[in-house]
């Protein structure tokens, strides 16, 4: 898979991660907030395998990406 098809895989799935989040109340979710979140964990590691990307993606709960927000605002590093 092409560099440029993996981005718009990752892309497609985190506005889909996004819209599920809206559906259930949280109107600001977005596709570049998903994948700052998912992606946090990843600095590290480096990037994984496309598998692992996608589940960690779709398997993202609302608690986690609410305090990846919170600790995010705090330090000042998202916003």
């Amino acid at each position: 898979m092409e560099e440029q098809d993996l981005v718009q895989v990752i892309e497609q799935l985190c506005n889909s991660k996004a819209e599920e989040f809206q559906l259930i109340g949280y109107e600001h979710a977005n596709g570049k907030d998903i994948w700052a979140c998912v992606s946090a964990g990843y600095k590290k590691s480096g990037q994984p395998e496309l598998h692992k990307l996608v589940n960690d993606i779709l398997s993202l709960k609302v608690t986690s990406f609410m305090n990846f927000l919170t600790i995010s605002a705090y330090r000042g590093t998202h916003f």
